[in-house]
């Protein structure tokens, strides 16, 4: 009793990623370590941190393998990292492994943005930040030379060849990017290709397959989107939940191709296959292809990319960029 101490003023705690305190203070629990870029000795893949939006502080890290010719053009992926929209950065020691591991496997450049977190900048926040990036991306098309345009992207990229990727709650803003794009200025000059959805962060109020006996999950999961997300609609907004009354049709998704991924512990996992199967009944024209991961959990290969069926996800990644694909794992 009298104690003072941290512990007695918590306000909100979001198990596992963090923690907040009476006077608005935010412990992050886990996703709070830093890599540097650089040329990595393993990969000899090449890095390096940009600021986009000077005026929000959106950047992101550029990824490029370090044997690029001048003359070589190489497919484009636009990344977006998971988290839960609450932590983790381009930076995360962990992500920034596994995208080297991606680039040098696929032979690609590789834009990999840092968008704000929540509950600092709550949803959609992440949203317009990604959509900025898109933007910024989509200058760099027609290669007019302009100082303030990124090298890497003028010299190096196909923008035939532009894919949307992300796993987790960066699949959800992949998913969502892919319909903004589509039929904006920026859509005009940015195809987006195809899609890669990882594990990706679907979710709703009631609950489904494995949902319905695992209560403990489901509400872990409900807690973190009502965290991040104060627009009062809940497990259900169209954010969340792209089946609802509100969210863009299927039949519109913007893109040719897209590849998903679940695996067969996480708990998201019987909503990727609802997305799946829902994606493939709609009218929309292009090609999807699921895979399923035996015996692992939500985003195995970020907490450890060096195990054998990380390294076969990555490789699966890579041949959907390069459109030589191959699905059975």
């Amino acid at each position: 009793m009298g104690s003072t101490g941290k512990a007695v003023e918590v306000s909100i705690e979001v198990f596992p990623y963090l923690r907040v305190y009476r006077d608005g203070t935010v412990e992050r629990l886990a996703g709070t370590e830093v890599a540097p870029a650089g040329l990595d000795p393993e990969t000899e893949v090449l890095s390096r941190d940009v600021v986009i939006v000077p005026e929000t502080g959106v950047s992101a890290r550029l990824y490029r393998p370090n044997s690029t010719k001048p003359d070589q053009k190489l497919p484009l992926v636009v990344y977006f990292h998971g988290g839960a929209f609450c932590i983790s950065s381009t930076a995360d020691p962990k992500y920034h492994a596994s995208l080297n591991n991606l680039v040098t496997e696929a032979n690609i450049i590789l834009v990999s943005v840092n968008y704000r977190l929540a509950p600092e900048f709550p949803l959609p926040i992440a949203y317009e930040d990604c959509w900025a990036a898109l933007q910024w991306v989509a200058s760099h098309v027609k290669g007019d030379g302009d100082h303030d345009r990124e090298a890497w992207l003028q010299e190096y990229v196909d923008f035939d060849k532009v894919f949307l990727v992300g796993d987790s709650a960066g699949s959800s803003l992949a998913h969502h990017l892919s319909f903004r794009v589509n039929g904006s200025d920026s859509g005009r000059e940015l195809k987006v290709r195809g899609i890669g959805m990882v594990n990706p962060y679907f979710w709703g109020k009631d609950p489904i397959g494995v949902e319905v006996t695992d209560d403990f999950r489901k509400q872990m999961v409900d807690n973190w989107w009502n965290f991040v997300c104060t627009s009062g609609k809940g497990c259900d907004d169209p954010l969340i939940n792209p089946f609802v009354d509100g969210a863009p049709s299927l039949d519109g998704l913007g893109c040719d191709e897209v590849l998903l991924v679940v695996a067969e512990k996480d708990i998201l996992r019987d909503r990727g296959r609802l997305y799946y199967k829902k994606l493939v009944n709609s009218g929309w024209a292009g090609k999807a292809e699921i895979m399923e991961v035996e015996g692992e959990d939500h985003v195995f290969h970020i907490f450890d990319p060096n195990t054998d069926k990380a390294k076969s996800l990555i490789k699966r990644l890579a041949s959907f960029v390069n459109q030589d694909i191959a699905f059975a794992l």
